[in-house]
């Protein structure tokens, strides 16, 4: 078995996709504080170097890696929103109604915490409210599956539809607040490109030479009308069917997903990370001044503790007041565990953070740095809590089994990862005519 097959192999393991983010975030962290100067302004001129210039935006390769690649990512990211909303944890909005609302307490909890650090401070600096907000569902499910085993099945699908709600609003989130200068004319034609898009591969036309130039021009159109591109890849992958014909094997999201999820994960997200991780805190001010900034404060404690706040209090209310039920065999300090890893925020977190700070703000810096502080301490007292979960439920089986949780059946997603992609949801899936409406 080569090299890339191992590879390849690997990364459809969670816990191993999300290593492979952490290395390209590390190496890019020291290359931009090594000691050697010469070697910082080298790290510098690969990433910042205007390559050439295109609708009047300079070409960096960080640019066209958050910008242009990290569209197929977006892309992956829409086909799991797809198949979670027709045949996944979303199809049945009462059943999915405590982790949908948990996501949204989950997002107001880092604001809160991100808002209270700019008041505290004399010199607040708001620009990156947002930032906190994002879970990295990849990176929190790879933790889960790596710490949690032997806690219930219902845990993985409460994190699954909240980080995929979670997602849906950060997504939201960079196009709402992060577009400037709206060309409507060159948005209805990425639209237009869309649409056709869509209307091939409901056909089930997957041809590469016609699918890829329709969503290159998607992408083209859409960064050209002042959306943030990587919008296109999300539609784009909102348009692909997630429902089986009689004659296919797997439903097209997932066989498209599993087709390119080895360039997403493998190479893809470490190069965003190397690019978008590589902060020379050295020439910015320090780790003191860093660890001191509001706006790096607001973030790095806004992910492990907005989150968990947010999420757990918000599931406590609507458990304890509005007497909703939490999946079977779940209590609220499992939620509480879970509620640490949506911490992770690490990929959308990333990329909200180089879109919210003016190049010239040594807040911008600080911030990507304060993502991945966040992010570990969020993955190291999310790895205690899920452990200790699971040693409580591994001495209190009848507790679980008898606890009071959703009569329905939940979806059996497994507790470990699997070869399949995340956020796929296995088995079951109806089948339909040739020729029958697609969703």
């Amino acid at each position: 078995m080569g090299i890339i097959t191992r590879y390849r192999e690997a990364l459809k393991n969670e816990t191993n996709a999300g290593i492979v983010l952490i290395i390209g975030a590390v190496v890019a962290l020291v290359w931009a504080n090594f000691p050697a100067q010469a070697a910082r302004d080298l790290y510098e001129t690969i990433a910042f170097t205007e390559l050439f210039e295109f609708a009047g935006h300079s070409m960096t390769a960080s640019v066209i890696a958050s910008d242009f690649l990290l569209a197929l990512f977006f892309f992956i990211v829409g086909m799991e929103l797809k198949q979670e909303f027709v045949i996944g944890s979303l199809r049945d909005p009462k059943r999915a109604l405590v982790p949908i609302l948990a996501a949204l307490f989950g997002m107001a909890g880092p604001i809160a915490v991100y808002s209270f650090a700019q008041l505290m401070s004399e010199n607040p600096n708001w620009s990156g409210w947002a930032v906190p907000v994002a879970t990295d569902i990849a990176f929190a499910l790879g933790v889960l599956g790596l710490f949690g085993k032997g806690l219930p099945v219902a845990l993985r699908t409460f994190l699954m539809t909240l980080a995929v709600v979670d997602d849906l609003l950060g997504i939201t989130i960079i196009a709402v607040f992060f577009s400037s200068n709206l060309n409507f004319v060159y948005l209805a034609v990425s639209i237009a490109f869309v649409a056709v898009f869509g209307f091939c591969v409901q056909r089930r036309i997957t041809h590469w030479y016609v699918l890829w130039p329709l969503g290159l021009l998607a992408w083209l159109f859409m960064f050209m009308s002042g959306i943030h591109a990587t919008i296109a890849g999300v539609a784009l992958g909102m348009m692909v069917p997630a429902i089986q014909r009689k004659d296919e094997p797997l439903p097209l999201t997932e066989h498209i997903t599993e087709r390119l999820n080895f360039y997403s994960a493998g190479i893809i997200l470490p190069i965003f990370a190397f690019f978008a991780a590589g902060v020379n805190i050295v020439d910015s001010g320090g780790i003191m001044a860093m660890l001191t900034d509001p706006a790096a404060i607001g973030i790095y404690l806004g992910l492990p503790v907005g989150k968990t706040v947010g999420i757990t209090l918000g599931v406590a209310l609507m458990v304890y007041v509005f007497r909703l039920k939490l999946g079977k065999g779940l209590s609220l300090p499992d939620v509480m565990a879970v509620s640490m890893i949506a911490g992770i925020g690490f990929t959308v977190s990333l990329l909200i953070a180089t879109l919210s700070f003016a190049a010239d703000d040594p807040a911008g810096p600080h911030a990507r740095v304060a993502v991945l502080l966040g992010t570990f301490i969020s993955l190291v007292l999310g790895a205690i809590l899920l452990r200790w979960r699971a040693a409580w439920h591994a001495k209190h089986p009848e507790i679980a089994e008898s606890a009071d949780g959703d009569d329905e059946p939940v979806d059996e997603v497994p507790a470990e990862p699997s070869d399949r992609t995340w956020g796929e949801v296995p088995g079951g899936e109806p089948e339909v005519e040739p020729g029958q409406y697609d969703r």
